[in-house]
């Protein structure tokens, strides 16, 4: 009964944590929900240890252990490849706004002498000046 406690405060401290991070604004929602969901898998298997047995016994995994190791592996697969698609999405996203503002510097000759892109030029981070 002591690991059933044990796992059940573990899950239950996590998703305190993940919502006090949230409100403070440190952790956005959609990564939320990742962290959320692995905190509610450790409640549940605190508060119902046998149900991964007999989930291990109905996919024929005669090591249910086994099972928890394959899942985890698997959803941190799931992750690994959700936050490299948002990565690509961002530097996508980076490309075509230094692509406009170029474009913008073309048009308009002024705003290289007037400042306006030199301010924006010096808040950017080093990566956006060499694409």
């Amino acid at each position: 009964m002591t690991y059933q406690l044990t796992s059940m405060a573990i899950g239950l401290a996590v998703a305190g944590i993940i919502l006090w991070l949230v409100r403070r604004d440190h952790l956005h929602g959609p990564y939320a929900l990742w962290w959320m969901g692995a905190a509610a898998a450790v409640v549940v298997l605190g508060f119902w240890p046998r149900s991964f047995d007999v989930l291990a016994f109905y996919l024929g995994v005669s090591y249910p252990p086994i099972l928890a190791l394959i899942l985890g592996f698997a959803l941190l697969l799931i992750k690994v490849l959700t936050m490299d698609l948002e990565r690509s999405r961002q530097e996508r996203q980076i490309r075509r706004l230094a692509q406009r503002l170029a474009m913008l510097e073309a048009r308009d000759p002024h705003l290289e002498s007037s400042g306006c892109v030199a301010d924006v030029r010096s808040e950017a981070p080093d990566s956006l000046s060499d694409s």
